[in-house]
């Protein structure tokens, strides 16, 4: 059986996510979709709108045959860890493609921008530096490295770098060239609504962002169920009526205030991303705002981009130190969520030539990196029921068992 790795967070899933696992498939040929999902702690530095066994449901019902979990250390890394984990994990599961959502459309692009950077590394990595010392946030600094080289080819086709989904393609194609992988790379265009984008309009296919501000905006899921696939508005209706609460940092923000100001600097000082004395300011903001917006916006400068913080603060919340993340520089198993009939057949086939074990089960396995999901898995579950009045559910890890769907398929709305 033939396999194509599909990279994702389901934040949550909507039609834009099934038209690319119906794409990828068909692009490719392949057999089964496999999908690396980010865990209950995800890329930008946020709390998921729902949990990652919600999210493996959706999966699931939607055109992925198997859900692995990114750990947690590569989930809420910068761009080039969390393409690095994902596109590791892609290659230990044998797949034979990957494939990746863009705002370019066509592979050549990014192609050319690899070999470019790789002819030029010595003044790229130069000017990366360059830009950081003058207190350049470091995506805007790559960008601007990548200006510089580019410039001198004004006549080869690249990859334009400025836009997020195009960035996160280039990392798993530069990922997938560092470990000498076989998986082909293939990119569709993305479809509707961008990443940032706000706005639902009339279109059929949103945003994430844009769905999760609609229904943070009225807590009315028909007011995006255009944009969502039946099932993922089933899965959501059933979450608000047994948690009432859905993911999100403004209501996790009592539980991290809480820890910031017990934790105090010195202590905010170990954990990873955290540096350049911005512990004291994240103290004196918990101090003093009484809400997340407040204390982001006494935080946030050119130097650190929101989403850094929020990289930050994640770590803060679930006490991920420098020393826990230089402890898990690679991925080292394969953690199933969920598959469908046909990924467990995938799975039978080729179970003896994966490059790394296969965990079904977390009590069998141990390792600081899944201890670190698991961690993480409960402060989500804690924070999420605080003053909700449900009680909050924790070791769930040690009582799911991998989830088994038949494989469902939705018409994509046009």
């Amino acid at each position: 059986m033939k396999a194509t790795g599909i990279v994702v967070e389901y934040n949550p899933l909507h039609n834009g996510h099934v038209y690319h696992a119906q794409q990828a498939k068909l692009e490719t040929g392949a057999d089964v979709i496999i999908a690396v999902m980010s865990g209950n702690f995800l890329q930008r530095g946020e709390p998921a709108f729902v949990d990652k066994w919600t999210r493996t449901k959706m999966a699931l019902a939607s055109g992925v045959d198997i859900v692995f979990e990114l750990p947690y250390r590569f989930a809420t890394g910068n761009a080039p860890v969390f393409a690095q984990g994902a596109i590791e994990l892609l290659d230990a599961v044998g797949c034979s493609a990957f494939c990746f959502g863009s705002e370019d459309g066509t592979i050549e692009p990014f192609h050319n921008s690899l070999q470019l950077i790789d002819r030029h590394t010595d003044e790229y990595e130069t000017a990366v530096k360059k830009a950081i010392a003058e207190g350049v946030s470091y995506p805007m600094a790559l960008n601007q490295a990548y200006e510089t080289i580019i410039a001198g080819q004004p006549s080869l086709p690249v990859a334009d770098l400025s836009m997020p989904n195009n960035i996160l393609g280039f990392h798993y194609m530069e990922a997938a060239e560092s470990i000498g992988s076989s998986m082909k790379a293939v990119t569709i265009r993305r479809m509707g609504a961008g990443y940032h984008d706000d706005s639902l309009e009339s279109q059929k296919i949103a945003s994430a962002t844009g769905i999760r501000k609609s229904f943070f905006g009225s807590e009315k899921l028909d007011e995006v169920s255009d944009f969502i696939p039946t099932v993922t508005k089933q899965l959501l209706h059933e979450w608000q009526s047994e948690r009432m609460v859905f993911g999100n940092w403004e209501s996790f923000y009592p539980f991290l205030r809480f820890v910031i100001l017990r934790e105090g600097p010195s202590r905010l000082r170990t954990i990873a991303d955290v540096s350049e004395g911005i512990e004291n300011l994240i103290f004196r903001a918990a101090q003093s705002q009484d809400s997340f917006q407040s204390f982001m916006d006494a935080v946030k400068s050119k130097r650190y981009t929101w989403t850094r913080i929020q990289r930050m603060l994640t770590h803060i919340l679930t006490g991920f130190t420098k020393i826990s993340r230089a402890e898990m520089e690679k991925p080292t198993y394969l953690r199933l969520l969920g598959m469908t009939n046909e990924g467990r057949s995938y799975l039978n086939e080729r179970k003896k030539e994966l490059l790394l074990p296969l965990i079904s089960k977390v009590a069998s396995f141990s390792d600081p990196s899944l201890d670190m999901d698991i961690n993480a898995s409960n402060i989500y579950a804690l924070a999420l029921g605080k003053g909700t009045g449900v009680v909050s559910t924790i070791g769930l890890d040690y009582q799911i068992s991998p989830i088994m769907e038949d494989h469902f398929s939705f018409k994509f709305f046009k």
